[in-house]
C-alpha cells in the first residue's frame, strides 16, 4: 500500500468515524476467529471440506423448503379446501334429502370422508405443535375461502386430518387424508441429502488422512533432524506430487549436510593428527634438551597449545555424529558428586520425575560437565536439579560465585569470548565452554539461558526436549 493510499485511507477514518469502527470491530472479530480456529492442517483441512457442504446443503434446504414443500403443501392444502367447500355448497343448496347424496359424492369422487354433526359448540382448540407447515397452512386456506368457524386437528393421527365446519344449523365434520394436504415424502430428500453427505464426508476424511499424514512424516523427520536424530525408518517420500518433492528433497538437503559434516570432520581428524605429530616431538625434543637447561616455561607452552587444540577441536568438531539414546541421570549426578569432592567444592543435586532420558550421552555429559566446571571454577556452593516433565528436561546450575552482567550474558557464549572482570577465565581456558555448552543444547533442539541465581551467583538454565 502506498503513502498516497494509506493517507487516503486516515483521511477517510477521520471523516467517518462510524466507518473506523465497523473496521475495527471487523478486524477484532477476524482476530477471535483466528484465534479460535484449530492450528492442526488436518483440522482445517476437514474445516475447509465441511463448512462448504454444510453452507451449501443449508441453502438447498431452505430454498427446497421455501419453494417445494411449502409450495406443493399449500397446493394441495388449497385442493383439499375448494372440495370442502364444494361440499358445504351442496349442502346449503340441496334440499335436507340430497345431503346424503353430498356425502356419498364427497366419499366417492373426493376421497373425503364427510358427515353432519348436531349443530354443538366446536371443540376447543387444542394444542399447536411446535412446527407444523400443515396446521399453518390449512388453517389460513379454509379462513381465506370458507370464512366459518372452523376446528381442526393435524396430530392426533398421523395419517388423518379432522376438519370441522360450524353450518347454519349443524357441523359437518370431513376426515381426509394427511397425504391429500401435505407433502409427506420431504423427510426422504432430507434424509437422502443427510445420508448422501456423511457418506462424501467419510470418503473425504479418509483421503485427507492420507494426504496429510506424509506431510505430518515430514515434519517429525526434520524435527527429529534437528535435534540429531537418525532418519525415521519407515520414511520415504508419500502423497501428492508437491509433498513427495518436498520430502525428496529434504532427504537429499539432509545426505548433503551429513555429508559436509563427515567431510569437515575428516579433514579436523587430519589437522589434528598433524599437528599432535609436532607437538610430540616438541615433547621429545624437550625431553631431550631438559637435561641441559630449564625447559619447565616451554613444557607448560607445549601443555597449553595441546589443552587449547583438544578445545578447539571439540568445538569444531561437535556431536552430530553421535546418535540419541537413554541416559540415566541418577549416576551422572554421582560422578558430578564426586568430582565436587575432589576439588573441595559443596554440590547439591535433586531429580524431579524419571530420571531415564533421551539424549546424545557424550555430548550431553560435555554440556552439563562445561557448566558445572564453569560453576567449581568461580564458585563454594554449586546447586544442580534436574525437571523431567511432559517431554522436556530443564536443568538449573545454581552457584555462588560473582556471577555475570546482565549485558554481557549473551557475549560469554561468543567463541573465544573472556570476560576481564566477575568470572575470568583460568589463563589455560580456550573461552569455548559455553560456546561448546549451547552449541551442544541446540543440537538437541533446545537452549540455555543465563539468570540471577538465588544462592547470589550465576543460574544456567537448559531446556531440552527429552
Amino acid at each position: 500500500m502506498s503513502e498516497e493510499t494509506a493517507g487516503k485511507g486516515r483521511t477517510a477514518a477521520r471523516r467517518h468515524p462510524g466507518l473506523a469502527a465497523v473496521r475495527e470491530r471487523w478486524r477484532h472479530f477476524w482476530r477471535q476467529v483466528s484465534r479460535r480456529m484449530p492450528k492442526r492442517l488436518y483440522a482445517r483441512s476437514l474445516i475447509i471440506v465441511i463448512a462448504p457442504m454444510i453452507l451449501l446443503q443449508s441453502v438447498i434446504a431452505f430454498v427446497f423448503m421455501e419453494r417445494h414443500w411449502q409450495t406443493v403443501t399449500q397446493r394441495l392444502s388449497q385442493a383439499v379446501t375448494r372440495d370442502i367447500a364444494a361440499i358445504i355448497d351442496m349442502i346449503e343448496t340441496w334440499p335436507e334429502e340430497g345431503h346424503a347424496e353430498a356425502i356419498r359424492i364427497a366419499q366417492e369422487r373426493l376421497q373425503l370422508k364427510a358427515d353432519l354433526l348436531p349443530p354443538d359448540p366446536l371443540p376447543a382448540p387444542g394444542p399447536k405443535p411446535f412446527f407444523s407447515i400443515l396446521d399453518t397452512i390449512l388453517s389460513e386456506e379454509i379462513t381465506r375461502r370458507i370464512n366459518r368457524p372452523f376446528w381442526i386437528d393435524t396430530v392426533g393421527n398421523s395419517n388423518v386430518v379432522e376438519i370441522r365446519i360450524q353450518l347454519e344449523d349443524q357441523v359437518l365434520r370431513v376426515f381426509a387424508r394427511r397425504s391429500q394436504a401435505y407433502a409427506s415424502n420431504t423427510h426422504i430428500f432430507l434424509l437422502w441429502m443427510v445420508g448422501t453427505s456423511l457418506v462424501l464426508l467419510f470418503i473425504a476424511i479418509l483421503f485427507l488422512r492420507n494426504q496429510i499424514r506424509p506431510i505430518q512424516q515430514l515434519a517429525e523427520a526434520a524435527e527429529g533432524f534437528g535435534k540429531g536424530r537418525p532418519m525415521p525408518a519407515n520414511f520415504q517420500p508419500r502423497g501428492a506430487e508437491e509433498v513427495r518433492r518436498a520430502g525428496l528433497a529434504f532427504i537429499l538437503m539432509r545426505e548433503r549436510i551429513e555429508r559436509q559434516i563427515e567431510q569437515r570432520t575428516a579433514m579436523l581428524n587430519g589437522v589434528s593428527h598433524d599437528l599432535r605429530t609436532i607437538l610430540t616431538r616438541f615433547k621429545l625434543q624437550l625431553a631431550i634438551a631438559s637435561r641441559k637447561m630449564d625447559v619447565s616455561a616451554m613444557e607448560q607452552d607445549v601443555e597449553d597449545m595441546r589443552s587449547m587444540l583438544e578445545g578447539y577441536m571439540a568445538f569444531a568438531r561437535g556431536d552430530t555424529a553421535e546418535d540419541s539414546g537413554e541416559f540415566d541421570l541418577a549416576p551422572f549426578f554421582a560422578k558430578l558428586e564426586e568430582e565436587a569432592r575432589l576439588r573441595k567444592r559443596k554440590l547439591t543435586t535433586e531429580i524431579r520425575g524419571t530420571p531415564l532420558i533421551t539424549v546424545k550421552p557424550t555430548a550431553f555429559t560435555r554440556l552439563v560437565s562445561n557448566l558445572t566446571a564453569n560453576a567449581f571454577r568461580h564458585a563454594g556452593k554449586v546447586e544442580v536439579m534436574a525437571v523431567h516433565a511432559a517431554r522436556t528436561l530443564t536443568i538449573m546450575v545454581d552457584d555462588d560465585g560473582p556471577g555475570i552482567p546482565a549485558d554481557r550474558r549473551e557475549d560469554v557464549f561468543k567463541p573465544f569470548f573472556r570476560l576481564d572482570e566477575a568470572r575470568n577465565q583460568d589463563s589455560s581456558g580456550t573461552g569455548l565452554g559455553l560456546s561448546i555448552a549451547r552449541d551442544i543444547a541446540r543440537s538437541h533442539g533446545g537452549d540455555i539461558m543465563l539468570e540471577d541465581s538465588p544462592l547470589g551467583g550465576l543460574r544456567a538454565i537448559v531446556k531440552l526436549p527429552a
